[in-house]
């Protein structure tokens, strides 16, 4: 029987983060396990026959965090950013599990410990991510009083701010329709990859600015981009993440390399993501080494997998999936501008935050797209 698996991670205590998710349909109860004081707990959720979810559940708060190139939430989420241990296993003082509950999940299927043992499992639309994510929802809350009482935040960084706009509206479906017993605080959207044309069109200017695109790379970027434009009027999203990829790669050459997630840096030092890495290591935009850190894997793959105790022996865990990225190209450049204003005309209150330092979702992209909502 052909399978899926996605790797979910809980913690809890008052909030809940998500952006995105797997694919599936009916859910059935979690076989879970967990610590003897009950502040974690995980498992395989089958969402559909031979479609399953593995989750974990801890006195933290799961936040899921997804980039362009599927990256997984439990390991670079949870250790990396926000969770209450750093990938030494130290305590983390920032960690948003003193605020609210956690959950973190790797999604789509194919990211981090989740896996499918065939490719047509994978994810290919916003809307599937969404609807199966929401299935997962309607599992954890409704058998859990404790959770139906606080607010349910989605929160989506990078790709998976796509996610969470589309999910926030399937949830809202779901809590309408008396499916899902919760109550929806908000979407949050960081850095998030909403219009992708838009984003396209800052990067060349952005670096020409700063000095690390000369005239001519500009002028060659803001072609491409425009191209991108084309594409995209002509509802050709295949075509336009093609077109995407092609100016990632001329703007990293012509720029010595740029880190397309801190542009101050160059791609191979960045010390978070290559720790002991040389300048043979470089990046593009879409297809990214981003957060493939060395450190973070060995772990996934040795005490977490260990503790786990649930993840099948032959399965390693990565950081980044190309596969899930090459199985929803077809809806990568496709923007959420409208499903955002959506959100907004039902009520639903919408943050969004931008670092300032972020090349691939600039925030002189994000406050053109913002400025487009009605």
């Amino acid at each position: 029987m052909d399978k899926s698996l996605v790797a979910l991670s809980l913690v809890v205590y008052a909030l809940f983060l998500f952006p995105i998710i797997f694919h599936g349909g009916l859910m059935v109860n979690a076989e879970t396990y967990g610590t003897e004081d009950g502040s974690e707990k995980w498992g395989y959720v089958e969402v559909r026959p031979g479609f399953k979810i593995q989750a974990s559940h801890g006195l933290s708060f799961f936040g899921y965090r997804v980039d362009p190139s599927g990256s997984s939430g439990v390991g670079i989420g949870n250790f990396q950013e926000i969770g209450p241990l750093d990938t030494n296993l130290k305590t983390r003082d920032s960690t948003w599990l003193k605020k609210a509950d956690l959950l973190f999940v790797d999604s789509p299927v194919g990211t981090g410990y989740s896996y499918v043992e065939n490719a047509s499992l994978l994810v290919k639309t916003d809307e599937e991510a969404a609807a199966d994510l929401t299935t997962l929802l309607i599992d954890v809350f409704n058998r859990n009083e404790s959770l139906q009482k606080s607010p349910l935040y989605i929160v989506g960084e990078s790709y998976g701010g796509k996610h969470a706009v589309t999910l926030g509206l399937s949830a809202l479906q779901a809590i309408k329709d008396g499916k899902l017993n919760a109550k929806l605080g908000g979407v949050v959207l960081g850095d998030s990859w909403i219009s992708p044309e838009d984003y396209a069109f800052t990067w060349g200017p952005l670096l020409n600015d700063l000095s690390r695109l000369d005239n001519n790379c500009l002028d060659k970027s803001n072609w491409l981009a425009n191209r991108i434009k084309q594409r995209l009027e002509a509802l050709e999203f295949r075509n336009a993440y093609n077109n995407a990829s092609e100016l990632g790669d001329f703007i990293s050459n012509c720029s010595n390399y740029v880190n397309f997630y801190n542009f101050l840096l160059d791609s191979w030092t960045d010390p978070l993501l290559y720790p002991t890495a040389s300048q043979s290591s470089q990046q593009t935009s879409l297809r990214s080494t981003h957060h493939r850190n060395a450190n973070l894997t060995a772990l996934m793959n040795g005490k977490i997998m260990k503790k786990l105790d649930i993840i099948p022996q032959n399965h390693t865990w990565e950081s980044n999936s190309d596969n899930v990225s090459d199985a929803s190209a077809e809806d990568f450049m496709r923007p959420r501008i409208n499903e955002v204003d959506l959100l907004l005309s039902k009520g639903v209150d919408v943050t969004i935050y931008n670092g300032q330092l972020d090349l691939l979702c600039s925030t002189k992209g994000t406050e053109a797209w913002v400025e487009k909502l009605k």
